[in-house]
């Protein structure tokens, strides 16, 4: 009864993790030459969508305002082998896409186009930056629609999408845990064949510590 309900617990737990890390919302500030750069853990084969909106500095009313559309923003996304899977400029309001093809941490940077508008010389900017993982970068209304789907096909079409994710996720995590633990075993192996190269040489050490001691004393006739 208390390993069903442990299990349970770690299930839900789990799923909560899950669902809360497929979705993330934040705002920065960037200067005119400035580069940010954000690290996602992505498993395979999943979409990503990105909606971001750009707010410039206003030095009058000493607030943010919407940019102009002269002004925009360059999205780069490498993958964990260090490969650019997207590299493109958008307005100063747009939307990016991409699909992994490798498990593990994915870049995702932007920096602005400002360098060719005297505009936001000098000023800074404002991005609001929305991600979305998974099933959860699905416009299941446009998908409803196009396919003409029932609310109960639709809740099912849902959940299977979102089992279908949290495998990837799971699958994720054991490639993780598999290359934590090689990491391990390497570290201990390291660590092993360093504690025996010290012995070897304390050991040689001692030797001649020992042989230089008796010819010094054999030199002197002590011995």
């Amino acid at each position: 009864m208390v390993s069903v309900r442990m299990q349970s617990c770690v299930l839900s737990v789990l799923l909560l993790n899950v669902f809360c890390s497929f979705v993330s919302s934040l705002y920065f500030h960037i200067g005119e030459t400035e580069k940010k750069c954000f690290i996602e853990e992505i498993p395979d084969e999943t979409m990503i969508i990105g909606n971001y909106r750009t707010h410039l500095y206003d030095k009058q009313s000493e607030e943010y305002l919407p940019a102009t559309q002269g002004l925009g923003m360059f999205v780069e996304v490498k993958d964990p082998d260090d490969k650019v899977i997207l590299s493109r400029q958008y307005g100063s309001e747009g939307r990016f896409t991409f699909t992994s093809h490798t498990p593990g941490e994915h870049q995702i940077c932007l920096h602005s186009n400002s360098s060719k508008f005297a505009l936001f010389a000098g000023g800074m900017l404002r991005v609001h930056l929305d991600i979305q993982v998974g099933e959860h970068a699905n416009n299941y209304a446009e998908i409803a629609a196009k396919d003409k789907l029932t609310e109960l096909q639709l809740r099912v079409r849902q959940l299977m999408e979102q089992v279908d994710q949290i495998q990837k996720e799971q699958n994720y995590q054991r490639y993780r845990e598999e290359r934590f633990r090689q990491t391990s075993e390497s570290t201990n192996q390291r660590v092993l064949w360093w504690s025996i190269v010290q012995t070897l040489i304390l050991v040689a050490i001692g030797i001649w510590q020992m042989r230089h001691l008796k010819s010094f004393f054999e030199a002197k006739k002590l011995v």
